[in-house]
C-alpha cells in the first residue's frame, strides 16, 4: 500500500495509472476549457466513486485543486511564474496586478475552486477517505510487525521470516486491504 493521501496536491504527477489517465483531462487556458476541464475530472470522480476507488476518488481532487492552484498562480504572475529563477527557494517575483488574462484565470480558479469543494465535501469521498485510513493503519502494522520478526531472524532460524509472513498474508489477504482494481474506461 504505497499510495499516501498527502497534503493538497502532493503525489498527483507521480501515481500511475492514475496520472496518465487524469492528465489528459486538466486544463485551464480559458474559463470554457476550465469548465469542460472541470466537469470531465467531476464525472471522472464519480466514476471512481462508483467504482469504490478512494485512491483514484483522491487523485481527481489533487487535479481539480491543482487546476484551481496552478490558474490562481497564472492570475496572481504574468506567464505564471512565481520565483525570479523557477525554483521555490528563490527570489519571489512581485504580484502583478492588471496583466492581459488576469481575469480570465482568476474565473478558471473559481470554477475549479467550487468542484474542489464539491470534491471535498462529498460523502462517499469522505466515508471511503475513513475506510482507506483504517485500511492503511492496519496494513502498516501488519507490516511493522514483519519488519520486527524480520529483524529478530537470526542465522539458526533461516525459516522464520517465511512463516511470518505467510501468517501475515493468510490474516489480511495475499493483497493490500485497498483493492488495485484496473481502472474501468468508457471504452471498456
Amino acid at each position: 500500500m504505497t499510495y499516501r493521501i498527502g497534503r493538497g496536491e502532493q503525489g498527483v504527477l507521480t501515481y500511475e495509472p492514475y496520472k496518465s489517465y487524469l492528465l489528459p483531462h486538466w486544463r485551464f487556458r480559458t474559463v470554457q476549457i476550465a469548465r469542460n476541464s472541470s466537469d470531465t475530472l467531476w464525472n471522472k470522480f464519480l466514476e471512481f466513486y462508483q467504482q469504490k476507488d478512494f485512491v483514484g476518488m483522491d487523485m481527481t481532487r489533487k487535479f481539480i485543486q491543482m487546476g484551481m492552484t496552478r490558474s490562481k498562480r497564472y492570475a496572481n504572475y504574468k506567464g505564471g511564474k512565481k520565483y525570479v529563477d523557477g525554483k521555490e527557494k528563490g527570489n519571489m517575483i512581485q504580484k502583478s496586478k492588471g496583466h492581459n488574462g488576469r481575469e480570465e484565470k482568476e474565473e478558471a480558479s473559481r470554477i475549479f475552486r467550487e468542484v474542489w469543494e464539491r470534491c471535498r465535501s462529498h460523502g462517499g469521498y469522505l466515508e471511503l477517505k475513513q475506510e482507506f485510513l483504517r485500511e492503511q493503519k492496519e496494513w502498516l502494522k501488519a507490516e511493522d510487525r514483519v519488519k520486527l520478526e524480520e529483524d529478530q531472524e537470526t542465522e539458526d532460524h533461516p525459516k522464520r521470516r517465511k512463516k511470518v509472513r505467510i501468517k501475515i498474508e493468510h490474516e489480511y489477504g495475499t493483497q493490500p486491504p485497498v483493492s488495485r482494481q484496473r481502472i474501468k474506461t468508457e471504452h471498456d
